[in-house]
């Protein structure tokens, strides 16, 4: 399992290497904002893209192939973690999709979901990586996955990635 290694800011190493050495800092200010900083350096493992577990995928066939009936799955468990400070994401992930001849398995869908829970990925690249992955799949007429993440320092993320069209009712 490949891991990669997430570090804090250039800078914020660099003054709290300087604070806990007490260079250019009076004792006094060291003391202070030692506590401050610590664990502001803090390293954190995550895993690779390579992690996520495509081939836990299954699908079963639809047996009204012709006759379009949207699919609407969602699910609030959904994890994955930043890239840049290891720090988990959490969201709501919505799957809307038209089946071709195919229909995902949803056993195999929450623990391909679930593979994500350790792995470093923007949130656009999650949603792009989650509709190519059931795409290729189930190859559905049309399909729609939308990732809700739950707000991060005071910022609301919701992507969209969408692939084929949709037929208008």
């Amino acid at each position: 399992m490949e891991k990669t290694r997430i570090f804090g800011a250039s800078k914020t190493k660099s003054l709290i290497s300087d604070v806990m050495q007490k260079k250019n800092t009076s004792s006094g200010v060291a003391r202070r904002l030692k506590p401050s900083f610590s664990g502001l350096d803090r390293r954190y493992d995550v895993d690779t893209a390579g992690t996520i577990d495509v081939a836990i995928l299954e699908t079963f066939p639809y047996e009204y192939p012709g006759k379009d009936v949207v699919i609407n799955i969602e699910t609030d468990e959904f994890t994955a973690v930043c890239p840049y400070s290891g720090l988990p994401d959490f969201g709501v992930i919505k799957i809307n999709y038209v089946p071709r001849k195919r229909i995902i398995e949803l056993r195999s869908l929450k623990y391909y979901l679930h593979s994500y829970r350790n792995v470093g990925i923007y949130q656009e690249h999650a949603v792009n990586r989650i509709l190519g992955d059931l795409a290729d799949s189930c190859r559905p007429k049309w399909m729609q996955v939308i990732a809700d993440y739950n707000v991060r320092g005071g910022v609301h993320t919701v992507a969209t990635a969408e692939r084929g069209k949709r037929r208008e009712r």
